[in-house]
Parts: C-alpha cells; sequence; structure tokens
C-alpha cells in the first residue's frame, strides 16, 4: 500500500481516544482536570498508540449536564484552563502525531446562554429566532423524551418569554432552530474558529435531532435537512481538507446510511456502529457469535471516503435500544442484573471489565474484535487498564470517574488532599476490586502481560495490517456458532481474525474457497505470534481455540 495515497484519509486507520479533560488529570492540584495536566500525559497516550484525541465538552457551563450545556460555544471552561492552554496542548499532541477532534454540541445550549437570556426576554430579542417557541405544544409536534426518568415532556413553559419552548434532553437545554439561516452560519462560524486553532474535526453530537425540523411551525416548507449537513461538510471541507465530521446517529443501518449521504459521501465522514456494538454484547451473553455475525452481514458498506466507527463502550449510558425485549433483557440479566446497573430501561451505566466478571481471556478477546472489525477503533479512557464503574454516581456519569495513573491518593489523578478534599473533585475515585489500588496506569505501563500491554499490541498490530482499514472484508461460514470468522484482503495480502465467544475450548474448521492449498498464514496475537498455520489440500484452515481465544492470522508475503 502506498501511503502518499492514502494519508488524507487519516480517519480510516486512526485509533481515536475519548476523554473528559475534567476527569482525566490535574495538572495545577486545585481538584479537577486540565489542559496542562492532559498535555503532561500525551506521552502516555503516543505510547499506547493513540492518534487521535476526542474531547469532550471543554466549554463554559453550568455544569448540570457534565459539560453538555454550553454557555458560550467559542469558550473554555476556566477550572480546565484557557485558550492558551488549549492551544499549547494541542501542539504538544501534534508534535507526537496525534490529532485532536472536539464534541460539537449544537442541538441546544445551556438555558443561562446569553442567547437564550436575551431571547426569553422579549418577542423583538435578535436571538428570539434562535429557539424554536410556541404558544401551545403543538399536537404533530415532537413528543419523545429522551431522558424519561427526568423530563415528562420536550416542551417547556418559560415565564418571562410567555410561551412554550422546545428541549428534546433536558429543560435546562432549550433547542436551537437549526431551520433558522442565523443559526446556521452561527454553527459554522462555531467551527471554522475552532477549526483555525487547529481541531482536525468534530464528533457531531445527536445528530438526528439536530436535524429534526418537526418542532418547526413552516417544517413543511423546509428544504431537506440533509441538505444543511452536505453544507457543513463542503464548509468544513473548504476550511481544512483533513477536518472530519464523526456523528453520533443511533439509527438502524438503512438510516444511519443516509447520514452518510449515500453513495455520494457527502455528509458526515464516519458514523459510529450503534447496532453492532448492541448485537455485540447480545452475542456475549449468549456465548454464540451469531447475533454479531448477523449484524456485520446487515451493516452496509460505508461510501468510498467515508467510514463507520467501533466502539465497546462511549461516556453515555451503554444503550441496548436498538434491542428487542426480549434480548435486552438477555444482557440485562448477563451484565447488569440489578437495577441500579440499569438506564432509562434501555441501557447499562457499567464498563466492560466488571460486566466480564474481571476475566481476562474474555475482556482481551473483546477488545481484540475492536480493532480486528471493520472500522476505526474509538477507546472510551481507561479502558486500556481495565476500570470500572462508581455506581454510587447518579445516571451516566458512573463511568465518568477520575483517570487512575497510580495507587497513590486520588489514583494519581490529583495531589488534594483525599480525607479533606474529595468534594473537589469531579468525581469520587472508585473503589474496591476496580479502585487504583489494584487497576492503574503505573502497575500496568510495563508489565508485558497487562491489559494495557494487550491494547497496545493489539494497536500495533492494527497499524501494520492495513488490510483491516483498506481492505474488502467479510465474515466466513463454518459449523462453529461460538466463533467469529472474518476475512479482509487488499493489495494481495489478508488477515483472517477468529473469536471465540464460548467459556469452553473448541475447533473451527474454515473453508478459504479462493486460497490456494499450501497457503501460509502467521500468526500475530499473544503467545503463538510467529506460528505459521497452513491451509491444507482441500482449502481449509483448521485451529483449535481456547475459551474467548483471539487469533489474528496474516497471509505471508
Amino acid at each position: 500500500m502506498r501511503l502518499s495515497r492514502t494519508a488524507d484519509l487519516w480517519w480510516k486507520n486512526a485509533v481515536i481516544y475519548c476523554l473528559d479533560v475534567e476527569t482525566f488529570a490535574d495538572g495545577n492540584g486545585d481538584g479537577c482536570g486540565d489542559f496542562r495536566g492532559l498535555a503532561q500525559r500525551i506521552d502516555y497516550l503516543h505510547e499506547l498508540g493513540v492518534t487521535c484525541i476526542w474531547l469532550m465538552p471543554f466549554y463554559p457551563t453550568p455544569d448540570r449536564d457534565d459539560g453538555y450545556d454550553i454557555t458560550d460555544f467559542y469558550g473554555v471552561d476556566p477550572r480546565l484552563g484557557t485558550h492558551g492552554d488549549l492551544v499549547e496542548f494541542l501542539l504538544v499532541a501534534r508534535d507526537r502525531g496525534i490529532r485532536v477532534i472536539a464534541d460539537l454540541v449544537v442541538n441546544h445550549t445551556s438555558d443561562q446562554h446569553p442567547w437564550f437570556v436575551s431571547a426569553r426576554s422579549s418577542r423583538e430579542s435578535p436571538y428570539r429566532g434562535y429557539y424554536v417557541w410556541r404558544d401551545e405544544p403543538p399536537a404533530d409536534g415532537p413528543s419523545d423524551v429522551v431522558f424519561p426518568d427526568q423530563e415528562d415532556s420536550v416542551w417547556q413553559y418559560d415565564d418571562d418569554a410567555g410561551q412554550y419552548y422546545l428541549h428534546r434532553f433536558y429543560k435546562h437545554q432549550p433547542d436551537l432552530d437549526v431551520a433558522n439561516p442565523a443559526v446556521r452560519d452561527e454553527i459554522a462560524r462555531i467551527m471554522g474558529f475552532w477549526i483555525e486553532l487547529g481541531l482536525s474535526g468534530f464528533r457531531v453530537d445527536a445528530v438526528p435531532f439536530l436535524l429534526e425540523t418537526d418542532g418547526a411551525a413552516d417544517a413543511a416548507e423546509l428544504p431537506d435537512p440533509h441538505e444543511y449537513l452536505r453544507d457543513l461538510r463542503a464548509f468544513v471541507s473548504r476550511r481544512d481538507g483533513e477536518v472530519i465530521l464523526l456523528g453520533e446517529v443511533n439509527l438502524p443501518y438503512d438510516d444511519t446510511r443516509r447520514f452518510f449521504g449515500d453513495e455520494d459521501g457527502d455528509e458526515l465522514t464516519m458514523c459510529f456502529d450503534f447496532p453492532g456494538m448492541q448485537k455485540l454484547y447480545l452475542a456475549l451473553a449468549r456465548h454464540d457469535a451469531t447475533p454479531l455475525l448477523g449484524a456485520l452481514r446487515d451493516r452496509p458498506p460505508a461510501p468510498k471516503d467515508g467510514h463507520w466507527a467501533t466502539f465497546v463502550r462511549n461516556h453515555d449510558e451503554l444503550t441496548l435500544d436498538k434491542l428487542d425485549d426480549d434480548e435486552r433483557q438477555e444482557v440485562f440479566a448477563a451484565f447488569g442484573p440489578r437495577e441500579d446497573m440499569q438506564l432509562y430501561g434501555r441501557g447499562l451505566r457499567r464498563r466492560l471489565p466488571p460486566m466480564l466478571d474481571g476475566d481476562p481471556a474474555r475482556i482481551r478477546m473483546v477488545y481484540s474484535l475492536l480493532f480486528a472489525l471493520p472500522g476505526t477503533p474509538t477507546l472510551f479512557y481507561g479502558e486500556e487498564i481495565g476500570m470500572g464503574e462508581n455506581l454510587d454516581i447518579p445516571g451516566r456519569e458512573a463511568v465518568r470517574v477520575p483517570m487512575q495513573w497510580s495507587d497513590g491518593p486520588n489514583g494519581g489523578f490529583s495531589t488534594v488532599d483525599p480525607d479533606t478534599e474529595s468534594d473537589r473533585l469531579p468525581a469520587p475515585v472508585v473503589q474496591g476490586e476496580y479502585g487504583p489500588a489494584k487497576v492503574n496506569v503505573a502497575a500496568q505501563r510495563h508489565d508485558p502481560t497487562s491489559l494495557f500491554s494487550w491494547v497496545a499490541a493489539l494497536v500495533r498490530r492494527y497499524r501494520q495490517c492495513p488490510e483491516l482499514a483498506w481492505g474488502a472484508g467479510c465474515t466466513l461460514d463454518h459449523d462453529t456458532p461460538s466463533v467469529l470468522a472474518h476475512w479482509t484482503d487488499h493489495d494481495g495480502r489478508a488477515v483472517l481474525t477468529l473469536h471465540n465467544f464460548a467459556a469452553s475450548p473448541t475447533t473451527v474448521t474454515v473453508p478459504l474457497k479462493d486460497v490456494d492449498a499450501g497457503t501460509r498464514f502467521v500468526e500475530l496475537l499473544g503467545e503463538q505470534a510467529g506460528t505459521v498455520r497452513t491451509v491444507d489440500d482441500d482449502g481449509f484452515l483448521r485451529l483449535d481455540l481456547a475459551p474467548y481465544a483471539a487469533h489474528w492470522l496474516r497471509s505471508e508475503g
């Protein structure tokens, strides 16, 4: 593969790492993570093999929704630093070859944003039209609440304004009216500003809600909202050709593909694979690869210059809303049987290691899948060392806990006194089996048997196998339901990956129809790395697999 022909499509073989600045590293000792602390940890991320950092919101906020309730789209939360601190972090990251993208949260603002403060004060305000107002909630308008445990309507009456405003999320987050050309222009200015400061793209929050026009009075006369997404993509491409739009689109596959721009590929650059993630957990619960196999076969290909983004866990609840009721209950029973482990009746608020009872082989198999299957792998901070959740923290924030750097006070996250100043931390440090005394970076970083070393090895192998990012892939039929066999080839080389979902050993015989007898495949992972497997005279490759085994086999060449 000629790197000169693919370098401008950097996202296709990127390794994305999502983090929240306030919970990652405290650089000034005030108890809150900040950009100075993050900049000092860049070498750790570089050592892991990260090529792109995704920043959760770092903008000024009242912090009623962990930073997603924004009061200034052009600012930096003073708890996290200044614009200067952000630029220094971007410089350090760029020096290590790491790009940075950030959350673009423009479907709503905080109710304390100056735009909304002005809008609610007078119908003559220039910002009144930035939001969606009605004298009475429309019968045919949007009605489904996103957070049913917190809200019972998407319309809220405002005494100052004398009208109802639309909020698809919390009532303290009024929706912006993206049908308004002035709002569209403002969003373009926001994106242009951060591109000029050095961002390489945006993770676009809740894209279907951003484009929704159901609440608009003239919805029937409005143009196709996807035209707006095309305009945004064209705008950022003009400003900087390497900038990407990574979309949060939790919809069925056929609907999600529309957000790529279908075959034209002129809307979102990448979309997260939500259906595949949910089928992965169903497969884990059943110890049977069949659900994930079905998702991979159903998933439509991304457009030529687009890509799917794959993930095991993100910063929100682990949603299972695309599973049917019985399937969801299977996953709940396996990985979140207690009510306090569940959220909204549709998801889990746990991290992977506790869900899998800390089983090292099973955990490693799952992360092997993340890097082996087609798509750009996306890690949530702390996954690489096996961090757990804190169920004492309400809601989705149970997984947004301080990063565990060492077994020292506060897990090495901050120097504040844990006995007298713990309330200054953004969230309590995890305790118990998954706390920093047993799970931390310092203990794992130089341990060749650690989860950190396993994930770092997966990153290296993934980057060494361009077939995984650039090749044509397919699943392979065989007679062992617990095993997922996936084939990818490109430029005369091929990678065959095998993953055993069962807790027992098994044997798999994989037919390789278009591969010559005697073709040699080399093991890439673990203790068997370097072992050669040969296709037999009948065109089969046979392997004995341990419980939860993961094998990557690359053809010699």
